[in-house]
């Protein structure tokens, strides 16, 4: 720690700062992980520096300060400094994104756990912004030519088809026989309901 201090200190008006410095900083914090007061005098000096954006380049200095502010209760630091931040592990970026709002809706409601429908109604209120996902999120919904098909299918020969007929089904949709099986069973309870 206190090689990287001095390091830091050293090179704090390089720009970028040398790859050895950001190497350091992402080790230091993959091993303070588990040590609060040190993790957070380390995400504090990082954040101070000139160059602070370079060291957001790495995982670990992003889980490092995102974990801080966690920790202090400053969920929109967090997320402003995930949308900013210029990682590469982008699936990583969107479950930190997701913990943050986790997070934030266990202290609102006073709780250590949340349920996975909890996390789910968090998930769809909070949605990670296009810098984390450039693609665009992934919609777990079938086209809408897939779903015409199906519902034909319900109504016209049956909505509880058997083994061959959901294998053929996904078959000519390019879908998983279990997609077909759990396509039908919910819409079965639909109807029900």
């Amino acid at each position: 720690m206190k090689q990287f201090m001095a390091m830091l200190k050293k090179n704090e008006n390089e720009h970028p700062p040398p790859t050895k410095l950001l190497d350091l900083a992402g080790q230091l914090c993959q091993e303070l992980q588990s040590s609060s007061p040190s993790l957070e005098k380390l995400v504090e000096a990082m954040m101070e520096c000139k160059n602070n954006r370079d060291f957001l380049t790495n995982i670990h200095v992003v889980r490092a300060c995102v974990s801080v502010h966690i920790h202090k209760g400053q969920h929109d630091a967090a997320c402003t400094l995930l949308e900013h931040c210029k990682a590469e592990e982008k699936e990583e970026l969107v479950q930190l994104w997701h913990e943050v709002h986790y997070r934030r809706v266990m202290e609102k409601q006073q709780t250590d756990v949340l349920t996975p429908l909890q996390k789910f109604r968090s998930r769809k209120r909070n949605p990670p912004p296009i810098s984390l996902c450039p693609e665009g999120l992934k919609s777990r919904n079938y086209s809408e030519e897939v779903r015409q098909h199906l519902f034909r299918f319900a109504a016209e020969v049956t909505a509880n088809p058997d083994k061959k007929q959901r294998e053929e089904l996904a078959r000519a949709m390019n879908l998983q026989p279990t997609q077909v099986y759990n396509w039908f069973a919910n819409y079965r309870r639909r109807q029900k309901s």
